[in-house]
């Protein structure tokens, strides 16, 4: 029991908006199948953002739904076909909401954690 706790207190939990806005930033860069995309923001994240199957899949579906991302079978060269995801129009200026919204909540938190960098730029004006 204690090991499962351990492991649940390690894990960063990812809201669903920024797994969203992860998996558009992602698909930007180029289109991928499931795997690679979780695979993809774990590396880009310095191995600490770990994507479950679990949260994935729903979230590539959800997204689907919503037209910001489209998908396609395609054959792969060692096994079964593969869902390849692409980002769409749509889902380009998604991303760019997205990415605004997340850079004003991150000035907030940062007037926060840092009041005295505000108040020092502020000054400098």
């Amino acid at each position: 029991m204690a090991a499962q706790k351990s492991r649940y207190q390690n894990r960063t939990e990812i809201l669903q908006g920024t797994l969203d806005m992860l998996i558009l930033q992602t698909l930007r860069w180029a289109p991928r199948h499931g795997y690679a995309l979780s695979k993809a923001i774990r590396t880009k994240s310095g191995e600490i953002l770990k994507v479950d199957t679990g949260s994935l899949y729903p979230a590539l579906h959800r997204l689907e739904r919503k037209g910001w991302i489209a998908a396609e079978w395609k054959k792969s060269d060692v096994g079964p076909r593969l869902r390849v995801y692409r980002l769409t129009k749509s889902g380009k200026k998604q991303l760019l909401a997205e990415r605004s919204r997340w850079e004003t909540l991150l000035e907030a938190i940062a007037g926060v954690l840092h009041p005295g960098a505000q108040e020092r730029e502020a000054g400098e004006s």
